[in-house]
C-alpha cells in the first residue's frame, strides 16, 4: 500500500478519542449539544482562551464551519474578502456564493491578507450598485502553510475595526500553526484579535468536528438558529463534545500539531539537504518542493500526494501534508526515496 502525504485526514482518531467515544456509548446524554461532554469542552475551550465574553459552537466540518460562520454574519449585499488561495474560493464548491455573498479575492504570493490589500478590495466599492465589503477571511495555517505574527494580526485586527470590517480565521489547521517554531500567536490572542475564529479537529486528530469561537458579543445573538436552520445542530452533538474534550483535557490538541510539525520539518531538512528549492517557505505541516516531473512520477509509485502547480513543461511544485499520524519511518523511507530518485 501506498504511504499517503496527500492531506491530514486520512486516517481515523487519536485512539484517546476512540477509547473515550467507546467507553461513553451506552452513557444517556441530552441532544443538540446540551450534554455534558459538550458543556464539559465549551468550558475548558473557553477557559484556554481566557475571554469571557466569547461562545463556542461545535459543528462538525471546516466548510460547514465557514458557510455557518459567512452566512449568519452578513446580509445578502455584504460580500467577504479572502486572499485568491483561500479554501472558501478554490475548495468548497461555491458554498460561500451559494448563500448569496460574493467573495473578493487578493492576490497573495503568500497567501495571507496584509490590510494594503484589503484597502485595494475597499477601493472598488460602488455605493448602492456594488456588494459592501463587510468580512475579512483569513486562514492559519494559511492553504500554503504560512502563518500569520502576532503583529500582522494585530494590524490586520486593528484595520477591520477602523473599517468597521468582521474578521473570521479559518482554523482547520490551527494545531499546526500554534505549534510552529515560527509562531508567536497564542489562543488569547486570537480570542482578542479575531472577531470570530475556529479551532479545527478533523485536521488535529478528531473523527471529526470544528469549534466555532464567537468572540464579537454583537454577532452572537440566534447563532445557533442559523446552526439549526442549516443541518449543523446535531442531536448527537455528543460525538463533539468528548472528541473536543479529549483533545483539550491534557492539551493533545497541541501535542498532536506539534507531531505533524516536526515530520513536515524533517522532511523539509532532507530536501534542503538535497538541494531543491520550495515554491514557499512553511513552518507547518505543509510543504510545497519543486521537483522535477521524472522525480514525482517516481514517487508516485510509492507515495500518494498531490501535485499543486505546473512550473515549466519539465517542472511542478507538489503538496506534501504530514499528519498527527504520519510515521517517522515513512519520513525516513520518503527521504531515502527522494535522494535515490534525485541521483543524489
Amino acid at each position: 500500500m501506498k504511504y499517503n502525504f496527500k492531506n491530514d485526514y486520512t486516517t481515523g482518531c487519536h485512539p484517546n478519542i476512540l477509547e473515550a467515544l467507546v467507553s461513553s456509548n451506552l452513557v444517556a446524554q441530552e441532544g443538540y449539544g446540551e450534554d455534558q461532554y459538550c458543556n464539559e469542552a465549551i468550558d475548558l475551550i473557553k477557559a484556554k482562551i481566557d475571554h469571557g465574553d466569547s461562545v463556542v459552537h461545535l459543528v462538525s466540518g471546516g466548510t460547514q464551519a465557514n458557510l455557518l460562520v459567512i452566512a449568519a454574519l452578513l446580509r445578502p449585499y455584504e460580500s467577504v474578502i479572502a486572499a485568491e488561495t483561500a479554501h472558501i474560493q478554490v475548495h468548497e464548491t461555491g458554498a460561500i456564493e451559494a448563500t448569496g455573498h460574493r467573495i473578493q479575492t487578493v492576490k497573495s504570493a503568500d497567501g495571507k491578507l496584509s490590510p494594503d490589500g484589503i484597502q485595494k478590495q475597499l477601493d472598488l466599492f460602488e455605493e448602492v450598485h456594488t456588494t459592501i465589503p463587510r468580512m475579512v477571511y483569513i486562514s492559519n495555517s494559511t492553504e500554503i502553510g504560512t502563518i500569520y505574527s502576532c503583529d500582522e494580526l494585530k494590524a490586520l485586527s486593528l484595520f477591520c475595526r477602523v473599517n468597521d470590517l468582521i474578521l473570521f480565521m479559518d482554523g482547520a489547521r490551527l494545531a499546526s500553526a500554534l505549534t510552529s517554531a515560527a509562531n508567536d500567536v497564542t489562543l488569547k490572542d486570537l480570542a482578542i484579535y479575531t472577531d470570530v475564529f475556529y479551532i479545527g479537529g478533523t485536521k488535529a486528530g478528531a473523527l471529526i468536528g470544528e469549534a466555532i469561537v464567537i468572540n464579537n458579543k454583537t454577532l452572537q445573538k440566534n447563532f445557533i438558529y442559523n446552526m439549526k436552520q442549516r443541518g449543523a445542530l446535531l442531536a448527537k452533538g455528543r460525538l463533539l463534545g468528548i472528541q473536543f474534550l479529549e483533545l483539550f483535557k491534557d492539551d493533545l490538541f497541541f501535542e498532536l500539531g506539534n507531531h505533524a510539525n516536526r515530520m513536515a520539518q524533517k522532511i523539509s531538512s532532507g530536501i534542503s539537504d538535497l538541494g531543491l528549492s520550495f515554491l514557499t517557505p512553511t513552518y507547518t505541516n505543509q510543504l510545497f518542493p519543486i521537483l522535477s516531473n521524472v522525480v514525482i512520477a517516481k514517487l508516485m509509485e510509492d507515495y500518494v500526494f498531490f501535485t499543486w502547480i505546473k512550473i515549466d513543461e519539465e517542472v511542478s511544485a507538489v503538496r506534501l501534508v504530514t499528519s498527527w499520524s504520519t510515521e517517522e519511518q515513512a519520513v525516513d523511507e520518503f527521504i531515502a526515496d527522494l535522494k535515490i530518485a534525485v541521483g543524489g
